[in-house]
């Protein structure tokens, strides 16, 4: 543990890593789902916090890809990962998320040894046990941390800060922190003309 109350990661450990991984329900969200009829027509809202969303940003703009790999089909990951400029996204209503993992390392051309995965009960204990960094977030269960084991260990909980925890802990880790946070800072300070730069970047743009 550090002196601001975050976990530590070895330095060579985080710079190895090029792709994160992210679960949706306990993870990017607290769990919680909102189902009902509107018309006849079946509809599903989630919750999502505003400071993992900057955590994504603030890991894409030190180059990683980021990913969000779901057991569930919904319009509503859809969007956020658009919102995100999610890399890759995944939803798979049978929750094969390690073969997921496995197609898309060999697709990017990337290791597994240099993903990393957040997650936080058992569709995602295949994967935590194959990625080089599996981290399990403040809520998970007891299965998923000990998938986790050999990774972090996160005291947020999903939908409530983890993924932006974890962005700290892994940049921090990195020596990236400081800098991305600066360049985000200075990019949201500027003029109207670097500001709808930084949208249309965290959009889609290379980094």
């Amino acid at each position: 543990m550090s002196d601001n109350g975050l976990q530590r990661l070895d330095p060579e450990r985080a710079r190895r890593v090029r792709w994160v991984g992210l679960d949706v329900d306990g993870v990017l969200t607290d769990g919680g789902i909102y189902l009902g009829d509107v018309a006849g027509a079946r509809h599903e809202f989630k919750r999502y916090d505003i400071q993992d969303g900057l955590g994504v940003l603030l890991l894409r703009m030190a180059g990683l890809r980021v990913a969000i790999v779901t057991g569930r089909v919904s319009e509503s990951v859809r969007l956020r990962a658009l919102e995100l400029s999610a890399d890759d996204l995944v939803q798979d209503p049978h929750a094969r998320k390690l073969p997921a993992l496995k197609r898309i390392a060999a697709e990017r051309g990337i290791g597994l040894d240099e993903m990393a995965f957040l997650g936080d009960d058992l569709p995602d204990v295949g994967a935590l046990r194959a990625v080089g960094l599996p981290v399990a977030v403040g809520n998970a269960t007891d299965e998923a941390r000990r998938a986790a084991a050999r990774g972090l260990q996160l005291t947020r909980t999903g939908g409530r800060g983890a993924v932006r925890e974890f962005a700290e802990v892994l940049l921090r880790a990195r020596g990236e922190w400081d800098a991305c946070v600066e360049r985000y800072v200075a990019t949201a300070s500027a003029d109207v003309g670097a500001e709808v730069e930084l949208h249309v970047d965290s959009a889609g743009g290379t980094r």
